[in-house]
């Protein structure tokens, strides 16, 4: 993933399990098969990262609600 390119996670998501099953089904050249290990891991790097970012703002998000009461 370049910089320029923006994806969401469900873009992400999509596109990693795209990758896992064309691997699991052997789709696969080996020709091809490096630029796609580095490609899903990129997604997955994304991926976690959108996930820890969520679970830090909705904790952030009860926190304030909490404070409120």
């Amino acid at each position: 993933m370049d910089n320029k390119e923006i994806l969401n996670y469900s873009e992400a998501y999509q596109e990693l399990m795209e990758i896992v099953q064309e691997i699991e089904n052997g789709d696969i050249s080996v020709d091809v098969l490096s630029d796609k290990v580095k490609r899903a891991s990129v997604l997955l790097r994304f991926c976690k990262e959108k996930l820890k970012q969520t679970e830090v703002d909705v904790d952030q998000i009860l926190k304030d609600l909490s404070d409120e009461e």
